[in-house]
């Protein structure tokens, strides 16, 4: 059986007599020793522990042994702690070791622990070492180790303090004390974990990195960290932090501000409508700005490509819960509206949390809001983009895009929200309100009084509720402070819905204006879950507290904003209770109805208890000092007063309901109201059980300093408490506390981390992985603790629903942590961080609990009954509980509170104060369970209350007898970037340091940002109240606050930090490890903002007894006479002593100590001058004779003085240098000072601006290293370009800069390059050996295999493949850019696709970890799992193939390509500063809040030059090497900076998405190019109404360097009247990209020829450009060989010898090799970097009125070419293309199956009058139709009829272009590009109506279906499956005849079939239709025949007689005979008749 054993024997050096206990714990299953009664410094327990365990020891588990304080009545106190990874142990089987103890503040103390482990592992193995994740194991491993043995096991030696291991720490002052340094409590106001419990056994294990380091030092003697063994040291430290809080440093309220926002939307085109023929508009609503596209005419699928912008200055919560709508209308005009065809609806916000702040090209589904039964109306394609201030959004390139058809695929909807969403009703229902203020004067409520004689509550409630752009609003309750509505407010929304937040108001309703009462947000994230197991939004029923402006009722509310839920609430407002319900609809049922309305019914009341029940809670705080408080208040006497509810407010607090309540609950409401009028103090009714007290007694205030009062509260501490009755809903405050606990505990390990990585200390990975560890231990017990009120009563459907998904969550979330955890390797420290703060993210949310129950505590600071200041405690951070982990983080401790003010009182500098900072304790709880209330509090008081017989009373003062007296150490030596106060850019800082009530300044150093005061501040008799150990565990934290000194007016505010002192009891030595305290940085917060840091220590140290009053005390006591005793040194003595002032000149000042000011050591600074740039005038004059000032650490040098800025801004002597001394340590270098001064007649000296450099590390000079072999190894300076530290291999290289070096090759290493260049270029890395000397090909084609596929290819094709090949004449410089424009869209899609499998690799890993597999199992366990993302693959790979369509295409024509950079070159090229930087200098005041964008203002011009800094001496080699120039020191082989004149070409190729600068939603673009004085306007070529003008200019202008050095491009928009106004700009630096060694001058083209469309620009030619760069980088070469060699530095590259002159003759060359060398020039060891390749990049246009929001993009290049070089050949012709000219015709030959729609007259029988009409898309005005074919009786028709359609088509970009006006009143013609679709739409002629439109087709000419050979093959799925069907273009094809299908949609909006076409697509160019002319219709020339229409089809009118004889004769020829017939018949009848009387007649008479 395996086991492990401990055998504890013996604590040693621990303090005092007593029992003590320990307690053992391994895998979570503690083992208590026995106690070991009344021991001394040692106690022996010599006992073992043993744990049978079942699975192998792990190496990263760990072993805790905790020593406690016995006692039998109190809680046991920690001694200390020790913990221990078991990895030395699980591999050796066997440790002895003693090791000290850490206490909670991760102190190391001297006690110390002695045992002895023992690992039996089941087969014996355990004495391997294991290169575990700790240590790179070095190769001596035997000799490596041996210390181990020796420091390790030498038993007790190490502890006992004497040992030569414990000197060591004097003696390394490198390294902090333990357990603070860089993770210090305060340090960047990081959550520190606040109460950890002893008692817990689990406590997770976290590294504190400074820890281990201290203690491998102590045990390795001076070994390397990186090889120590962590087996002792790895110590699991938690901070402890019992009675105090964390104060939060952030001052200002951010939220409620207003910021700028841009909403842009292109609404691209629309499909499928629905609807016959319709004229459809897009409307785009953004809130209630509106606005609409153009009309596009009898078209279900217009396509508009339209650019809208929208402009807003709104706070962020205004901004997003805008809602977006597009509409599209069909047959708007100006008489009529138009109907709706259908509607798209989503916030703001949900664009704003997209990737990106963007959709792009996506497909919005329409939906009709009146219809829901029906389905999709159809489709707009759009681009929407959010952009706030700073971002800046990617735009993918807008080049030739292919139309992504596949619409289901690119839905605009956010990830993870079904394509197909539902319709739902949203219910939310509205219950009650109480606590409402009063909204009305009472004036008129006593004048009403005293007529009617009824009391009547002045507020006029009703609730409006808006959601997705609908309001809808219950009905007013007439004076009401408690309404009653019980209604519910009913939206249909479609689910889920693309709106966050329901926004439920209280309103007054008023006969004027009505006035919100409260606002509250419902979060449907938070109330709803979309995962497998998830639930729809449900909320409630739950009371939502609603806050705001406080209740004292004004006509006009200053603070109304808070009350509409804009920025932070200062009071509490009202409760409303609330529940929300949605129900999916069953849209196919009759009974729903249609409509989206919002409805309003009547809902029935719910019971009291369903909220929960009533409880009285128990509010108690205490004020242990107010101090801070602002001057401006004045000296009345101050109050502070606690309100929860409306519990506790006296002034304006309750508004008591004039209806009396009834008796419930046992009087429980009766008592509540007579609570509220017994509770101001004075009248404490003696029998109450309890009363309030709610505000602490008036005090007049003491003055501290010239700023801030304090409150005299010295040991009588005010304390206030207050009844109330709520629902018990803890149980949902419960939850989120124990979320945000771990969350706080997550982040502060977090951001230790990041500070361990920006420090770079050592093992960042260690420290993550302690994190992880940490929160996948406190996830597993939330779980546990979670898990135990599953099933509790009185909760809610949400309380339940999300309990279980918080379990599952957090379940899930700790595995995965667990996993990442063992992922995280140091190369993935970085990625897994990131991983790690997703989690953050989501706890957070998850801890934010949308139920509220308990409102939030207020603290006001009353001044003369005013309201002056607050403060808001979440209720839930100070709410009590038996479980420690469900205890707020602040209840029962003290927590420093800074008050502000309210509202917008707050905003800017007023907000930037503090208006008190008070200590305060604060405990809510249940009142049966408030015994411990006072538990936390400091020991040492007396409780005094208020009445001597209310003995059940909580105290109203605390008194304190325990006094500690202490002097505080500030040692103050430096603060660096502080914001700039005075209008010259610099600051007089001082600082002031606050402690308790005391406050000390520093003394004033002028203009500097960047002060180093070396100043040591000492405060006498600080008294502290409490028990001396809790002071030491936590002192009150310390305030710094940053001003500057003006001669007049006030101290400027500009910072403000908190730190915490370091504490040295009486009884402690002044030494190491704790002593002296190390220097550590602060940051310093400017409200928001960050504003600087201090470079500070502290040290509180208690101050010793004296003898003297001992010796009184002991008489005091005993009445009896004691001899002098003595106690050792009496008084200050006993401190470490404090050196005099040093500095004579200084004064009194003390400086900061030796042994914690920095080692210095001497460096030598030298600075390169080059230049000064763009100096603006100061007061009106200009500047003119300027000299740069540079300063460091008291030391500095002058630059040469410019004699004449105007003729030239640069400077005579180039590089001079000081010495001065800086500290060791790199991170506390002082920032350096650069000053342009201005020298004016008579000596004076006017500051022109100045720039701190803040950080040197930049500009260290490493010198190479010589051991090395690897002689690449060039010293550099370190610009982050490439850097080698220590010589040997690493090479730093930036992101964008792939420098790579390589190692020494034995031989020659040789690069070819193909003669055939590439056509997909690959990046081709070259790895080399250190000792390889193989010839390296790198081959830049594909594989052999796909050459020959493509040659087989070619030859099965035989012919056609030969007319793709394109001619050289055809290709231009836009077919480059084109091809180039496709490469980086593959290149791109190639990253994304690799990035999915990358993502697919490691998911599947990690799912294979979590299966438990080996990597090597993997196929054959991991085949499910891949089976599964087999699927995802697939699909993904579908969608990719549509879009490469690569399969299908021919191979593409090879093109000669050039870079396309989606970005500024300077951000690829580091700005261009290899060797030259550019320093912006500032001038006059740092602005607000957003501080960053406002800077630019500031800039007044720019200091170009470089600084390079080492350790004095330089060894001599440098020195000593061929060519050193002393004067160049460092900066040698740089260019000299005499003026030079240059030609400068600019290249504006296109602007794209333009910001909109007329009316009418366009602009008419033209281009102005500056360059010093020279300017060129472009204005006659502007480009009419286009927001993506393709300009396709080049420029050239002649600059003298450094005179004009700055470029800028601007886009002006035209216009006829009034000045033209400026849409952006960018701006170029040239002078650093002229003489950057990147070769920025002019491109490098991929390929070299000497004509054509690629013709080489540069005037110097391939190889003369090599052998200059050879030359200035003093390398070997080049040496051309034969065989198409050439060598360069030891390496060689081959490529073609041969080029072709325009003649096609061959000539034999050395450029391709040279140009070979030249693309690979970053090879080149020492020298090598990329050269700037031919290129087009994309800049951004900006505009200085709206700062920091994109306008625009410009795509441009430029050339440069100095004028003493040979002239450039004339610049490349990059004018657009000019569409080609061609002509479509279209013979419409028959149509069939046409439906029939009319009845024949006469006749009724069914048939048509088909006529087919055709037109090119946008071109809707030449509609042409053929002739009608009359009474089709089949549905078919013949026609022969002819179309003729010319157009204008641009064949690269696959578009038409139509110029036309838009309006009658245009001045000239707008250009628009389409695609080329042409529309055939079959009609039903009709006379006296209008005609019927039966169906229609749409083919887009570049890829349409092949027609049917036969009508009766020609059916839907040509249309329906398009994408599978293959496709033609008529451009290729150019003749095309076949049967098309008719579609229309029916009522169900299905397509059907109307009818079919045979038809015949001929394109001819326009030369072709010249010399073929053809007729219209069947018109001359080449006229069609006539069609063989049988003889029914003809107009009934024209032949009456034909028409009788076809329609009526036909048909009902037996008819008519029977009827003739009939008549006959009926005649002779009627004959008969008529005559027989007459003949009768006759007969009788016989006539």
């Amino acid at each position: 059986m395996m086991s492990i054993v401990v055998h504890l024997k013996t604590v040693a050096h621990l303090r005092g007599k007593g029992d003590r206990i320990a307690k053992v714990t391994f895998r979570g299953l503690p083992l208590y020793s026995r106690v070991a009664e009344n021991c001394g410094e040692e106690a022996h327990f010599n006992e073992t522990f043993r744990w049978p365990i079942a699975s192998r020891l792990d190496h990263n588990e760990m072993l805790e042994i905790q020593v406690y304080n016995y006692s039998k009545v109190f809680t046991n106190r920690l001694v200390g702690t020790f913990c221990m990874v078991l990895q030395k142990v699980a591999e050796e089987g066997h440790l002895e070791l003693t090791d000290t103890l850490i206490d909670d503040n991760n102190m190391s103390i001297k006690t110390s622990v002695t045992i002895d482990i023992r690992y039996q592992p089941m087969d014996g193995t355990g004495g391997m070492w294991s290169d575990g994740e700790f240590l790179d194991v070095p190769d001596d491993r035997d000799g490596m180790f041996a210390f181990e043995t020796d420091s390790l096991l030498s038993g007790q030696s190490h502890g006992s303090g004497t040992s030569p291991g414990r000197s060591l720490q004097g003696s390394i002052p490198t390294f902090r004390k333990a357990g603070r340094g860089v993770f210090s409590a305060m340090k960047l106001g990081k959550a520190k974990s606040l109460k950890d419990d002893h008692k817990r056994g689990d406590d997770p294990a976290i590294l504190e990195m400074e820890d281990l380091d201290k203690k491998a030092m102590r045990l390795a003697g001076m070994l390397e960290p990186d090889t120590i063994s962590l087996a002792s040291v790895t110590a699991v430290t938690t901070n402890v932090s019992n009675k105090r809080s964390k104060p939060d440093i952030k001052m200002e309220p951010s939220s409620g501000r207003p910021v700028d926002y841009q909403i842009s939307i292109t609404v691209i085109e629309a499909r499928q409508l629905i609807g016959l023929n319709m004229d459809p508009v897009v409307c785009v609503e953004v809130g209630d700005d509106k606005k609409y596209t153009s009309m596009k005419e009898s078209t279900n699928c217009p396509y508009y490509n339209e650019y809208f912008v929208f402009d807003f200055h709104v706070p962020p919560d205004v901004m997003f819960d805008k809602i977006i709508k597009l509409s599209v209308i069909h047959s708007k005009n100006l008489l009529r509206s138009g109907t709706l065809v259908g509607t798209f609806k989503m916030d703001v916000g949900t664009v704003y949390s997209q990737p990106e702040h963007q959709f792009y090209h996506k497909w919005a589904i329409l939906s009709d809001p009146d219809d829901i039964t029906a389905g999709c109306k159809g489709y707009v394609k759009c681009d929407i983009a959010v952009v706030g201030k700073g971002d800046n959004i990617k735009t993918p390139h807008k080049a030739n895009e292919t139309d992504e058809d596949d619409i289901e695929g690119n839905l605009l909807l956010p990830e993870g929200i079904p394509a197909e969403r539902q319709w739902a009703r949203f219910y939310v229902k509205i219950h009650r309100a109480e606590g409402l203020p009063k909204m009305n004067t009472s004036i008129m409520a006593n004048v009403k009084k005293a007529f009617i004689g009824e009391n009547r509550d002045l507020v006029d409630p009703y609730v409006q509720v808006q959601f997705s752009g609908q309001k809808g609003k219950t009905s007013v309750q007439k004076s009401s402070y408690e309404p009653i509505w019980n209604e519910q407010v009913i939206f249909t929304e479609l689910f889920p819905p693309l709106c966050k937040r329901i926004k439920v108001q209280i309103r007054d309703s008023d006969k004027v204006n009505d006035v919100a009462i409260g606002t509250h947000f419902i979060d449907l994230r938070k109330i709803s879950n979309d995962g497998d197991k998830g639930f729809l939004p449900t909320l409630g029923p739950a009371w939502v507290n609603m806050y705001g402006s406080t209740r004292q009722y004004t006509l006009m509310d200053e603070h109304q904003d808070l009350n509409d839920g804009l920025g932070e609430g200062v009071s509490f407002r009202a409760r409303l209770l609330i529940s929300v319900a949605v129900e999916i609809l069953d849209t196919t049922s009759p009974e729903t109805i249609c409509s989206t309305d919002v409805q309003v019914e009547p809902v029935s009341n719910i019971s009291e208890s369903a909220t929960g029940k009533m409880e009285e809670f128990f509010l108690f705080g205490s004020f242990l000092e107010a101090t801070m408080i602002d001057r401006k208040i004045g000296d009345k006497p101050i109050s502070f007063e606690i309100t929860i509810g409306n519990y506790g407010n006296h002034i304006d607090g309750v508004s008591k309901s004039s209806v009396k309540k009834k008796k419930k609950e046992g009087e429980n409401q009766e008592e509540e109201n007579e609570l509220i009028q017994n509770s101001s103090e004075d009248e404490a009714d003696e029998d109450a059980d309890l009363t309030s007290v709610s505000s602490t007694p008036p005090m007049k205030p003491f003055i501290t300093d010239r700023n801030y009062f304090h409150l005299p509260y010295f040991e009588k501490k005010p304390c206030v408490y207050i009844k109330s009755w709520w629902q018990d809903q803890r149980r949902r405050l419960y939850n989120s506390n124990m979320m945000d606990k771990i969350a706080d505990k997550l982040e502060e390990g977090l951001n230790d981390v990041q500070e361990v990585i920006k420090t770079e200390k050592a093992f960042p990975e260690r420290r993550l992985r302690g994190v992880l560890e940490e929160l996948s231990i406190g996830c597993s017990r939330y779980v546990t603790l979670a898990n135990k009120d599953v099933n509790l009563a009185g909760r809610t459907k949400l309380d339940r629903e999300r309990l279980k998904s918080c379990m599952r969550e957090m379940d899930s979330m700790g595995q995965q942590a667990k996993q990442i955890r063992t992922q995280v390797k140091k190369n993935t420290v970085k990625e897994k961080l990131k991983l790690a703060q997703n989690f953050l993210q989501r706890l957070r949310f998850l801890a934010d609990e949308p139920q509220h129950s308990i409102p939030d505590v207020f603290i006001w600071m009353m001044s003369n009954n005013k309201r002056i200041a607050y403060a808001r405690i979440p209720s839930k951070d100070i709410l009590y509980s038996v479980v420690d982990e469900e205890t707020g983080k602040d209840c029962g401790k003290v927590k420093a509170v800074f008050l502000k003010l309210p509202g917008k009182k707050g905003f800017g500098p007023a907000g930037w104060t503090v208006q008190a900072k008070l200590e305060l304790y604060l405990w809510l709880g249940l009142n049966k369970s408030r015994k411990d209330f006072l538990h936390g509090l400091p020991n040492g008081f007396e409780e005094i209350r208020a009445t001597k017989t209310g003995h059940g009373l909580p105290p109203v003062t605390l008194v304190y007898d325990m006094k500690q007296v202490f002097q505080l150490r500030a040692h103050m030596y430096q603060a660096r970037s502080l914001f700039a106060a005075d209008s010259s850019g610099l600051s007089d800082p001082f600082a002031r340091v606050f402690f308790s009530s005391q406050s000390q300044v520093t003394e004033v150093l002028n203009e500097t940002l960047c002060p180093t005061w070396d100043q040591l501040l000492v405060f006498d008799d600080v008294e502290l109240f409490g028990e001396a150990t809790e002071l030491r565990d936590d002192p009150p934290i310390i305030v710094v606050e940053f001003y500057d000194q003006d001669t007049v007016g006030k101290a400027e505010f500009i910072g403000r930090t908190f730190a915490k002192p370091i504490i040295k009891m009486r009884d402690e030595p002044y030494g190491p490890p704790r002593f002296p305290p190390q220097l550590e940085y602060y940051q310093i917060y400017r409200g928001n903002s960050i504003a600087g840091e201090l470079l500070a220590a502290f040290e509180l140290l208690q101050i010793p007894f004296d003898a003297e009053e001992i010796r009184r005390a002991l008489i005091a006591v005993h009445d009896f006479a004691v001899p002098q005793i003595k106690v050792g040194q009496g008084g200050r003595a006993d401190l470490p002593p404090l050196e005099g002032p040093t500095d004579s000149e200084r004064g009194p000042i003390l400086p900061v100590p030796l042994g914690i000011r920095p080692v210095l050591s001497r460096y030598r600074i030298e600075v390169l001058f080059w230049g000064l740039r763009d100096l603006k005038r100061i007061n009106l004059a200009q500047v003119d004779r300027p000299r740069v000032d540079i300063e460091c650490a008291g030391r500095g040098v002058q630059s040469a003085l410019i004699q004449n800025y105007k003729k030239n801004p640069n400077f005579s002597t180039l590089v001079k240098w000081f010495e001065v001394d800086l500290p060791e340590n790199e991170l506390l270098h002082p920032p350096l000072n650069i000053r342009v001064v201005d020298c004016r007649a008579f000596g004076r000296y006017i500051l022109v601006g100045s720039h701190a450099v803040s950080t040197l590390r930049h500009f260290i000079y490493s010198p190479p290293d010589k051991s090395c072999n690897n002689w690449a190894t060039a010293a550099k300076l370190m610009n982050g370009y490439m850097v080698l530290t220590n010589g040997c291999s690493q090479a730093r290289s930036s992101p964008s800069l792939s420098s790579r070096t390589f190692s020494r090759p034995a031989g020659d290493v040789s690069v070819s390059l193909e003669a055939e260049p590439p056509i997909q270029k690959m990046d081709t890395v070259v790895k080399l050996d250190a000792m390889s000397d193989a010839v390296v090909k790198v081959d830049m084609n594909e594989d052999e295999s796909d050459k020959e596929k493509k040659k087989k290819k070619k030859k099965k094709k035989g012919g056609v493949e030969e007319e793709e090949e394109t001619d050289e004449r055809v290709l231009d410089w836009w077919s480059k850019y084109f091809a180039s424009i496709e490469t980086l869209k593959e290149n791109l899609r190639s990253q994304e696709a690799a990035q999915a499998e990358a993502e697919e690799r490691e998911d599947l890993e990690i799912a294979a970890e979590a299966a438990d597999i080996r990597p090597d199992d993997l196929h054959l366990k991991g085949s499910k799992m891949k089976e599964r993302f087999k699927e995802k693959k697939s699909s993904k790979q579908k969608r990719s193939q549509a879009a490469d369509g690569s399969e299908k295409r021919p191979p593409k024509a090879r093109v000669d390509e050039l870079v396309v950079y989606n970005k500024e070159l300077e951000s690829e090229y580091g700005n261009f500063e290899d060797w030259l930087h550019t320093f912006n200098l500032y001038r006059g005041k740092a602005g607000d809040d957003d501080e960053h964008a406002l800077d630019d203002d500031r800039i007044v011009g720019r200091y170009k030059g470089s600084l390079c800094m080492y350790k004095v001496p330089l060894s001599q080699e440098i020195t000593r090497e061929a060519g050193y120039d002393p004067n160049m020191g460092m900066f040698q082989s740089i260019p000299h900076n005499d003026p030079i004149h240059v030609l400068v070409r600019v290249y504006v190729v296109r602007a794209t998405d333009l910001h909109p600068a007329d009316i009418n939603g366009k602009a008419d673009p033209y281009v102005v190019i500056k360059l010093g004085k020279s300017e060129v306007k472009d204005k006659e070529n502007y480009i009419s109404k286009q927001l993506n003008p393709v300009f396709g200019k080049s420029f050239d202008i002649e600059a003298t360097f450094p005179m004009e050095s700055m470029l800028t491009v601007s886009v002006y928009d035209w216009d006829l009247v009034g000045t033209d106004d400026l849409i952006g700009e960018t701006k170029i630096d040239l002078e650093n990209r002229f003489y950057s060694k990147f070769r920025a001058t002019c491109g490098i083209a991929s390929n070299y020829s000497m004509h054509g469309y690629n013709i080489w620009r540069d005037p110097m030619k391939p190889s003369q450009i090599l052998a200059k760069l050879c030359k200035e980088g003093k390398i070997d070469g080049p040496h051309y060989g034969p065989g198409g060699k050439v060598k360069v530095a030891n390496r060689i590259f081959t490529g073609p010898t041969e080029i072709e002159d325009e003649n096609g003759l061959k000539k034999q060359t050395e450029e391709h090799l040279a140009l070979s060398v030249l693309n690979h020039w970053e090879e080149i060891p020492r020298v090598g970097c990329k050269l700037v390749p031919e290129h087009v990049e994309t800049r951004p246009l900006l505009n200085p009125d709206k700062p920091g929001i994109e306008q625009g993009r410009l795509e441009m290049w430029v050339d440069m070419f100095p004028m003493d070089m040979p002239a450039p050949g004339p610049a490349i012709d990059i004018s657009p293309r000019k569409p080609k000219s061609f002509e479509l015709r279209v013979i419409i030959w028959n149509t069939d199956d046409v439906i029939l729609e009319d009845d024949a007259f006469l006749t009724g029988e069914k048939m048509s009058d088909i006529y087919v009409r055709g037109w090119l898309k946008g071109q809707q005005e030449d509609k042409q139709d053929t002739d009608v074919h009359y009474h089709s009786l089949t549905g078919e028709g013949n026609f022969n009829w002819r179309f003729v359609f010319p157009f204008d088509y641009l064949v690269a970009e696959e578009k038409i272009v139509i110029s036309k006006k838009e309006s009658m009143f245009s001045w000239d013609e707008t250009e628009y590009k389409i695609p080329p679709r042409l529309t055939m739409q079959v009609w039903d002629a009709d006379h006296f109506s209008a005609d019927d439109f039966l169906g229609a087709i749409e083919l887009d000419l570049n890829r349409f279906p092949r027609g049917a050979k036969t009508a009766k093959q020609c059916n839907l799925d040509m249309i329906r499956n398009e994408q599978e069907l293959p496709t033609i273009s008529i451009f290729k094809q150019k003749r095309v005849k076949g049967w098309w299908p008719f579609v229309a949609r029916d009522e169900n909006d299905e397509m059907e079939l109307t009818g079919k076409v045979e038809a015949e697509l001929h394109l001819v160019t326009a030369e072709e239709a010249e010399k073929s002319p053809v007729g219209l219709g069947r018109n001359e020339p080449d006229p069609l025949e006539k069609p063989n229409r049988p003889d029914t089809s003809l107009m009934w009118f024209l032949g009456p007689l034909k028409s009788l004889r076809y329609f009526i004769w036909h048909n009902y020829r037996w008819l008519i005979l029977k009827a003739l017939g009939l008549i006959l018949l009926l005649l002779m009848l009627g004959l008969f008749l008529y005559s027989i009387p007459g003949y009768l007649v006759k007969k009788i008479l016989g006539a």
